[in-house]
């Protein structure tokens, strides 16, 4: 499968939250050095961890191969000013943070990671639609009815 890169957040997300919020994301956006010592294997990193659901790795499992991974990513836009974006890669990049539980992996980029840290991972399957989803993520203020979209909290 071909690697998948997104839209750098850090531009989008400071012009999209206005001047009197940029100090504050910026800071949520930790150095390289931080961010090694902060692996996601550590307990101590506690909410700088996203965590995955029984049902997400069991999905993981099922669906990549070889080297893929699921890749989760934040941009700008939807109708909550964020949203939640997963593919499947293979290319793990120098600002990346690799969680892995139970042989599956899923791979988060530094900017995305301040936006999502402390969340939970999950596979849900309904009638209707099959997708992996972002729960209980305590930087979001709330968030649309689709579960894709989201505000942080400022």
């Amino acid at each position: 499968m071909a690697a998948v890169r997104g839209l750098s957040l850090t531009t989008a997300a400071l012009r999209a939250v206005g001047p009197w919020a940029r100090g504050r994301l910026l800071a949520a956006s930790r150095g390289p050095q931080a961010r090694r010592e902060a692996s996601s294997s550590s307990p101590e990193a506690g909410e700088g961890q996203i965590h995955l659901t029984a049902s997400c790795v069991q999905r993981l499992l099922e669906i990549t191969e070889g080297s893929e991974f699921l890749r989760l990513e934040v941009e700008g836009g939807g109708c909550s000013g964020f949203q939640y974006k997963f593919s499947l890669d293979t290319v793990i990049n120098p600002d990346d943070r690799v969680f892995e539980q139970g042989g599956a992996r899923v791979v988060v980029d530094s900017d995305s990671l301040a936006f999502v840290k402390g969340a939970q991972v999950d596979f849900s399957q309904e009638l209707i639609r099959s997708s992996f989803q972002v729960l209980n993520n305590p930087q979001a203020q709330q968030g649309c009815s689709c579960g894709s979209s989201f505000s942080i909290k400022l």
